[in-house]
C-alpha cells in the first residue's frame, strides 16, 4: 500500500446558491442569484521564471501590466488565458479581468520590484471581486522567486485566498518547469500544467484549467491532489517531450485526463535555477474524490520517473571539441549555449563561445546573438554602415564573462520589437543593432528577453539557414528551427548561470541530498494528499 500523508482543509459553505461568501479578512462577497443567474469568473496571471545564479536583479520595470479589458489582447494566441477565455464563453460564464503581470526570466525580484508587484496584483483582485465571483482562475508560471519571498505564487495565492474566501474554487495554470510549493497546493482547487517541452500548449494548458473549473462549478465535483516530492533535478535531451523518456511519461500523465481516470495530471521537473527551498521533482495527480487512485498513479509514475533520472542529465561537449568538429563539417551547425539561456534565467551577456571561435581562427559564416545594451547604444549613435570600436559582452554577468574587443561595422540598427514564433506574443528587446566583425555577425540587444525561438534573428533581416554556424542561446528549440536541417546541433559546455551542469552552480536552499548535486541520494515514495472540502 502507498504511504499516504492527508491533508484536509475546511471552508465554509458553497457559495452559489446566494448565500453570503465569509472570508477570513471580514468582508462578505455575495453574488445574488436574483439579479444574475451568470457564473463570474477572475482571471489574474503573474508570470516570471528566475535563475537564482543570475547576478543582476530583475525590477517592476521588468514586467509588462495590463489592466481589466486590456488583457483581451491575449486572444486568440497561443497562451493560458487566451486558451481560457473561449471555453468560458463557451460555457456562458463571464470573465472578470483583474490583471496580468508578465516579464522575462531573469534574475531573482527585487524587494522594491516585489513590493510594488504583489500589492498592485492584491489591489487589482481586491477591486475586481466586489461584485463578487465565483471562481478564480490564476496564470502562473511556478518558478518565480523574489528578494525576501522565495515562494512568491504561493503568497499572491494565498492572499487571494483570504479576499474571495474559503470556498470559492480556484483553478491555476503552470509551468512543468515550476515549484508547486505545499502553501500553494492548500489554496487551490486544482491545476492544469503544460505537457510539452519545447513548450507549445501554452492555450491548451489554459483550456484544460478552465475546463476543470468549469466542471468544479458545474458539476460539483470533489477534486483530491496527490502530490509525491521527487528528489531529482533534470536537464538533457531525454526531456524532449515528443522523442524522450520524459515524454513518454507525460504521455501516461496525458492518459490519465484522457480516459477519465484523473481530473488533470502530469510531471513538474522544477526550474533548476531557481534555488528556493521546495525546488523538487514533483508527480501530480487529481481525481474526483479517489484519494487512493490519485495516490496509487503518483506513486506510480514517481517510481518509474525515479528509475530514468539518470537518462535525463545533460550531455555536453568541450568547446574546442565542438569548434574542431565544426569545422570539418560542410553543413551548417548549431552551438547550443544552455549555460547563458535568456529563457531559463541567464543575463545573455555571454561571449565565451564568440572568443573560443575567433582564438581557435574559425573562418565560416557565424550567427549570434547577445544582450549588450552598451553596443547597442554605440550602434544607433554612430548609424548604419559606420565602424565602430565596442566592447562586446560581459557586462552584466561579470563575475562570469569579460568584455571582448571588436571593430565592427554597424549592419542595420531596430527598435528590438518582433513576436515569438511560438506564442505569437509581443518581445521588446530594446534598441538592437546587427553588427558584423570579420566573419561574424552578432544581434546586439539592449534588454534581455527569450530566445527560445529565431525571431529576433529575423526581424532583423537574418535568416539562420544562410550560416554555417548559428549559437543558440536556449537549451531546446522546437524541431523545424534549427535541428531539423542542420548537420549537428552541439551542447557546449561552458559557464554560466543557466548550465545544464548543475552541480557547478551552487544550490545551497534548495533540500538536500538532491540527485545530481549529492551522492547516494535514495528515494522511497510517498503521496501527500490535499482537499478543499465544503
Amino acid at each position: 500500500m502507498p504511504a499516504l500523508s492527508l491533508s484536509y482543509h475546511s471552508a465554509t459553505a458553497l457559495g452559489l446558491n446566494g448565500e453570503p461568501i465569509a472570508t477570513t479578512n471580514g468582508n462578505l462577497y455575495k453574488q445574488d442569484s436574483a439579479m444574475s443567474t451568470q457564473l463570474r469568473i477572475l482571471i489574474v496571471e503573474c508570470m516570471q521564471e528566475v535563475s537564482s545564479f543570475n547576478p543582476v536583479p530583475s525590477l517592476y520595470a521588468n514586467f509588462h501590466i495590463a489592466h481589466g479589458t486590456e488583457m483581451l489582447a491575449q486572444e486568440g494566441l497561443n497562451t493560458a488565458i487566451g486558451g481560457a477565455l473561449p471555453v468560458l464563453r463557451a460555457a456562458d460564464i463571464e470573465p472578470v479581468l483583474a490583471i496580468s503581470a508578465q516579464a522575462g526570466s531573469a534574475g531573482l525580484l527585487s524587494s522594491s520590484g516585489w513590493k510594488a508587484l504583489s500589492e498592485e496584483i492584491l489591489a487589482s483582485v481586491s477591486e475586481s471581486v466586489k461584485e463578487g465571483v465565483d471562481g478564480v482562475y490564476f496564470s502562473l508560471h511556478g518558478a518565480m522567486g523574489a528578494e525576501g519571498e522565495l515562494d512568491p505564487e504561493g503568497y499572491l495565492l494565498q492572499e487571494t485566498r483570504c479576499i474571495v474566501g474559503e470556498q470559492i474554487p480556484i483553478v491555476i495554470s503552470l509551468d512543468l518547469h515550476g515549484i508547486l510549493t505545499d502553501r500553494m497546493l492548500r489554496q487551490v482547487n486544482g491545476f492544469a500544467l503544460y505537457h510539452t517541452y519545447p513548450h507549445v500548449d501554452f492555450a491548451d494548458t489554459g483550456r484544460r484549467a478552465a475546463q476543470l473549473l468549469v466542471r468544479i462549478l458545474t458539476e460539483r465535483i470533489r477534486p483530491v491532489i496527490a502530490r509525491v516530492v521527487v528528489p531529482a533535478l533534470v536537464r538533457g535531451d531525454e526531456l524532449i517531450t515528443k522523442s524522450g523518456c520524459y515524454g513518454d511519461l507525460i504521455r501516461e500523465a496525458q492518459r490519465l485526463e484522457r480516459d477519465g481516470t484523473a481530473l488533470s495530471a502530469g510531471i513538474m521537473i522544477g526550474n533548476p535555477f531557481t534555488d528556493v527551498p521546495e525546488l523538487c521533482t514533483q508527480v501530480l495527480v487529481i481525481t474526483d474524490g479517489q484519494e487512493e487512485q490519485a495516490a496509487n498513479e503518483a506513486i506510480r509514475l514517481a517510481e518509474e520517473f525515479w528509475a530514468l533520472r539518470h537518462r535525463m542529465q545533460g550531455k555536453f561537449i568541450s568547446l574546442g571539441r565542438a569548434i574542431a568538429q565544426a569545422k570539418t563539417i560542410n553543413g551548417s551547425v548549431v552551438f547550443t549555449d544552455a549555460a547563458d539561456a535568456t529563457s531559463s534565467g541567464a543575463t545573455g551577456d555571454s561571449n565565451i563561445i564568440l572568443k573560443g571561435l575567433r582564438e581557435s581562427s574559425y573562418s565560416k559564416r557565424v550567427l549570434a546573438q547577445i544582450v549588450d545594451p552598451e553596443a547597442a547604444a554605440m550602434a544607433h549613435q554612430a548609424g548604419v554602415g559606420a565602424r565602430i570600436e565596442v566592447m562586446l559582452g560581459g557586462t552584466l554577468d561579470t563575475g562570469r564573462f569579460s568584455p571582448m574587443q571588436i571593430t565592427a561595422q554597424v549592419r542595420s540598427l531596430s527598435d528590438g520589437h518582433s513576436r515569438y514564433e511560438t506564442m505569437r506574443s509581443g518581445i521588446n528587446a530594446g534598441l538592437t543593432a546587427v553588427l558584423e566583425y570579420d566573419n561574424f555577425t552578432v544581434v546586439a540587444m539592449s534588454r534581455t528577453v527569450g530566445l527560445f525561438d529565431r525571431a529576433m534573428y529575423y526581424s532583423n533581416g537574418l535568416n539562420p539557414i544562410d550560416f554555417d554556424l548559428i549559437v543558440v542561446k536556449s537549451p531546446h528549440t522546437e524541431y523545424l528551427m534549427y535541428d531539423a536541417w542542420v548537420e549537428k546541433n552541439f551542447n557546449i559546455d561552458v559557464p554560466g548561470s543557466t548550465s545544464a551542469n548543475l552541480p557547478t552552480l551552487g544550490h545551497t536552499i534548495c533540500s538536500r541530498p538532491m540527485f545530481p548535486l549529492d551522492e547516494g541520494v535514495t528515494f522511497t515514495p510517498t503521496a501527500t494528499l490535499y482537499a478543499r472540502t465544503g
